[in-house]
């Protein structure tokens, strides 16, 4: 089961920023094999048009060999033409996610973050014979108020795999995060809108010192309770 957007109280207006988060009921994990990761990784990547997608499970196998997906050009500036949201960063966490997004028309995150959790949420259940809700209630859509936020909101989200004693230190080629975009050749195109953070930066030697001077204080501190996951 996934819960309808209509259920949301937050209006969410065209043209904002919005930290899009959640996390599995009872803290569950969300995801249990590497394909259900990278199945998420291409929901998050290429719903972001009303595009249809068949066969995803051949583009699950491409990426396991190849590391990145088997998308036509066709199909690409298709999504980009008429996408609804734009998607800036994001770290997929073993029982969380993390999105920044931009509402690009009205209605686009609603339907976006409808398909995205809703598609999961019936391939997880089905592939491992659960029922009843993934997710811990609907979706958090916490507006972003000004550039410094956005900002320090995509430190917060590209530290996050430091969570993990695995990758603590090692953020910068996590696979699940678009922290290995924005400081290397990127794999999403324009389908990823990392520059309105890069651009504010001298290079990218310089965002990655603001990401690791960054303390967790001075985060709570820019952003504030409603903008972290408790």
């Amino acid at each position: 089961m996934c819960y309808h957007p209509a259920m949301r109280k937050t209006p969410i207006a065209p043209d904002e920023y919005y930290h899009i988060y959640n996390r599995g009921n009872n803290k569950q994990p969300i995801f249990a094999e590497e394909s259900d990761w990278i199945r998420f990784l291409f929901l998050i990547i290429y719903l972001q048009s009303p595009a249809n997608f068949n066969k995803i499970n051949r583009q699950i196998l491409h990426f396991v060999k190849n590391r990145i997906f088997n998308i036509g050009q066709d199909e690409f500036i298709d999504i980009e033409k008429h996408r609804n949201v734009e998607l800036i960063n994001f770290a997929l966490m073993p029982n969380h996610f993390h999105l920044t997004v931009r509402e690009f028309k009205e209605g686009g995150i609603a339907a976006y973050m409808q398909r995205v959790l809703c598609s999961h949420t019936k391939y997880f259940n089905t592939k491992y014979n659960k029922s009843g809700h993934l997710f811990q209630g609907p979706y958090k859509a916490v507006h972003i108020e000004d550039n410094r936020q956005l900002l320090y909101l995509s430190t917060y989200i590209h530290r996050s795999p430091r969570e993990l004693s695995e990758w603590k230190d090692k953020e910068a080629i996590y696979p699940w995060s678009s922290l290995c975009d924005y400081t290397g050749k990127g794999r999403w195109g324009a389908l990823l809108k990392k520059d309105i953070i890069i651009s504010q930066f001298k290079n990218i030697s310089e965002y990655k010192k603001f990401i690791n001077t960054s303390t967790a204080k001075t985060l709570k501190e820019k952003l504030g309770d409603d903008l972290l996951i408790d």
